[in-house]
């Protein structure tokens, strides 16, 4: 049997690296392509995804798969070879319900709608991406009965994301939010006076704002042996193994936390990349357990870590010298509480914490009527604009402020949205875990020392790889399942005490 699992690793390992050579050309086209290679990249991408799947889905994998399973199964449910052969068999069997010729197609259609979204975004001209859009869409309904599904067929296209997660999970999840995080936002509105980030709009230079960006990443623990940090349209995180992950950022000369925030971010999922155990690398394992626990790592960075006052008070005085002019009279208090405004905004991305879930609700209940063919990609902006107007109170002018803000829909990305949200509740949860186990939590990010909130995060999540579901590992991590509960006490603590409440 060791033989046998042997060879099923180097015939898995090949097709991991088919998987990076595809992802490369990806990262390239969003960070260095010219413009009009976007028909040739597509063809090359197109072709590395037939390989891949058709690699992946023959019966020797499969026979192997199921030769292997009681071997593996008596190494034990945390083994390395169990959790392999459980989570291969599981994408296997998903693989084979999808012909190799709706996989090339996907691919191809996503990477030219790429380009088609990126001039219709700075165009704002919804025209140029709503066929390439139409086609996406189709794809994916396409897509998601081939998977198949009981309750909705959304609920495949999520799976892709999230395993096991339903839409009407989801649905209960997010109703709790809004009944909760709803008033919280009527009462910020009437204390919106007493916070202003008008420090943080101006004139910031690009190099400069990278140099900070650098200083974060290298302080937080981003190995730059082992990764690089670019500039894209759209900020993302693209890993071709742990030793070789690779972000990127977006800089707004005009507003400061734009780079700040969006690097933060970034340096989560890269962390997590960077933090998979080496005995993973080339198998199905070295990657994230799921979208959701992903997120949960970008957003603990970037929100309860990197918007925190003890993380300001540290980082502050760098700032302010590479800033002087703009920052050098403004105390580090009024600073704290500018990043942490709360308003109603108009691009997701810029949102802050207690409203950034209506844009998750907003994105999570088109894409299921897109799926269930109750909205036409046609009216979709009408749809988009009124959802913005009944959950945040504003209406985008430009369809760039609208639906053509995010890049997931060009990527064919249907059904990642929801994980934001999910993201967003793990990382309160795993952050009062944290702080049980590490009293002085609090103190180290005062003195700017991260190596142990790093240390702890490479223990119980990242090192695993994609060995157990969300559910099982926030479970073994914290003793509890999903759970919003520690997500809402955050938010109403947090905002209390920035607006007085």
């Amino acid at each position: 049997m060791e033989t046998k699992y042997k060879h099923l690793l180097e015939l898995l390992a090949e097709i991991k690296d088919l998987n990076a050579a595809s992802a490369l050309l990806g990262w390239d086209q969003q960070v260095f392509m010219p413009p009009q290679s976007a028909q040739t990249r597509a063809m090359q991408l197109s072709t590395l995804a037939k390989l891949s799947h058709e690699k992946f889905i023959t019966d020797e994998i499969g026979g192997l798969l199921s030769e292997l399973k009681g071997w593996a199964d008596t190494k034990g449910y945390d083994s390395d070879e169990a959790s392999l052969i459980r989570v291969v068999k599981r994408d296997y069997d998903k693989a084979k319900k999808v012909p190799t010729e709706l996989i090339t197609e996907i691919t191809k259609t996503t990477s030219i709608a790429y380009e088609y979204w990126v001039e219709s975004r700075k165009k704002s001209d919804y025209s140029i991406f709503s066929p390439h859009l139409e086609k996406i869409i189709s794809l994916n309904i396409r897509l998601a009965d081939c998977l198949g599904y009981k309750e909705n067929r959304y609920d495949a296209l999520i799976d892709q994301f999230e395993p096991e997660l339903k839409t009407s999970q989801i649905e209960k999840i997010f109703t709790v939010l809004k009944l909760e995080l709803i008033p919280i936002i009527g009462k910020i509105k009437e204390n919106r006076d007493t916070v202003s980030d008008k420090m943080l709009c101006g004139e910031f230079d690009e190099q400069k704002q990278l140099q900070f960006s650098n200083e974060l990443l290298k302080t937080i623990g981003f190995d730059f042996n082992c990764g690089r940090i670019d500039k894209s349209v759209h900020p993302f995180t693209t890993s071709f193994s742990s030793k070789d992950v690779r972000i990127t950022t977006r800089f707004d000369t005009k507003f400061l936390p734009t780079s700040i925030f969006g690097t933060i971010h970034e340096c989560g999922h890269a962390l997590y990349d960077m933090g998979i155990n080496p005995s993973l690398e080339r198998t199905p394992l070295c990657e994230g357990t799921s979208l959701g626990i992903h997120e949960s790592q970008s957003r603990l960075w970037e929100n309860i870590i990197g918007r925190s006052y003890n993380f300001w008070y540290h980082f502050y005085p760098k700032l302010q010298s590479i800033f002087k002019e703009q920052f050098d009279n403004v105390p580090m208090f009024t600073f704290y509480k500018g990043v942490n405004k709360s308003a109603p905004s108009l691009i997701r991305v810029e949102s802050d914490e207690v409203t950034y879930n209506m844009h998750i609700f907003l994105r999570f209940e088109l894409e299921n009527l897109f799926i269930n063919e109750k909205l036409k990609v046609s009216d979709a902006p009408a749809a988009w604009n009124e959802k913005m107007k009944t959950y945040l109170g504003i209406t985008p002018k430009t369809d760039s402020e609208g639906i053509l803000q995010d890049i997931h829909w060009s990527l064919g990305s249907i059904g990642y949205f929801p994980t934001y949200t999910i993201g967003n509740i793990v990382a309160s949860q795993l952050y009062d875990k944290m702080k049980k186990d590490m009293p002085d939590i609090e103190k180290d990010i005062y003195s700017g020392k991260f190596i142990e909130i790093l240390s702890w995060l490479r223990k119980n999540i990242h090192q695993h790889g994609r060995k157990f579901t969300l559910n099982e590992l926030v479970t073994r991590i914290t003793g509890s399942e999903l759970d919003s509960t520690p997500y809402l006490n955050y938010i109403k603590s947090k905002f209390t005490q920035i607006y007085k409440l």
